[in-house]
């Protein structure tokens, strides 16, 4: 697996992992997640021949942290990354948070994107609906929290499911020997909440292939939301992920890889 930072200006860098080669297939994760959340999916596609780049993007994981944050700015920087990378012709896949980040991209940058696909996630307008998530991580005291166990219990205070929590505390990382930290930019991710809920701009479109994957147990895709897709993606299909909610790729990732796979063949 290679790591590369890149982008135009060297103190605004996109840090990714790069695996395989072939046709570029980029996959960005949601919010509060990183690419390591893609990694096995990510060895599963570069195996079949594409070189795949899981990417994290601003104030998350690796990647840099800056008080700008919207899909404005998180299509920028995309679109930096790959022009840094000289990437063309690419396969853009992009989950929750990154699924907005897919959408605007593709719709801005058509010419740089073959295939897009979009898991569990709408253009439509969300409300805020992060809050007992960024309280419980905002109340993580890490001068007296010192081990994982520690920290998941705390946060079990205000989040109740494991697999959440599980998936939250990916993020913790030692600063040093027994000092824990987020590596997300939670003050700004906190102040900037809302910006994760914001629409499709309501022009904007985008006609090449595209799927949209929805876990079948999911409320984030509803009948409603189908017209709205259409409006925005002319050439759309919708599959739905059976035995899976919100993250779907990670719930029943045999049936998304095999739903993806068979979209991008």
């Amino acid at each position: 697996m290679a790591s590369r930072a890149t982008a135009t200006n060297r103190d605004m860098l996109l840090h990714s992992n790069i695996l395989g080669e072939g046709q570029p297939f980029v996959i960005l994760h949601g919010f509060l997640g990183m690419s390591d959340n893609w990694k096995t999916h990510g060895k599963n596609f570069a195996a079949i021949g594409y070189e795949v780049h899981l990417v994290d993007q601003r104030n998350h994981g690796h990647s840099f942290h800056d008080e700008a944050f919207s899909y404005e700015v998180l299509a920028e920087d995309l679109k930096n990354y790959c022009e840094a990378n000289n990437l063309k012709d690419i396969i853009l896949l992009g989950h929750s948070m990154g699924g907005k980040t897919a959408m605007l991209f593709a719709t801005e940058h058509p010419e740089l994107v073959s295939k897009l696909l979009v898991a569990d996630i709408s253009p439509r307008f969300y409300p805020v609906h992060h809050d007992a998530i960024l309280s419980g991580l905002s109340a993580l005291d890490f001068d007296i929290i010192k081990s994982r166990g520690a920290a998941d219990k705390a946060l079990s205070e205000y989040v109740s499911d494991v697999g959440t929590r599980q998936f939250l505390l990916k993020n913790l990382y030692w600063i040093e020997k027994g000092q824990l930290a987020l590596r997300i930019n939670l003050e700004v991710l906190k102040n900037e909440v809302a910006e994760i809920g914001e629409a499709l701009p309501s022009y904007a479109r985008f006609e090449k292939e595209t799927l949209f994957l929805k876990g079948d147990r999911s409320e984030y895709i509803g009948l409603e939301d189908e017209t709205i897709i259409k409006n925005h993606f002319s050439n759309v299909e919708i599959a739905t992920i059976p035995n899976a909610g919100h993250w779907l790729h990670a719930e029943n990732p045999k049936a998304f890889f095999d739903a993806v796979l068979a979209f991008i063949k």
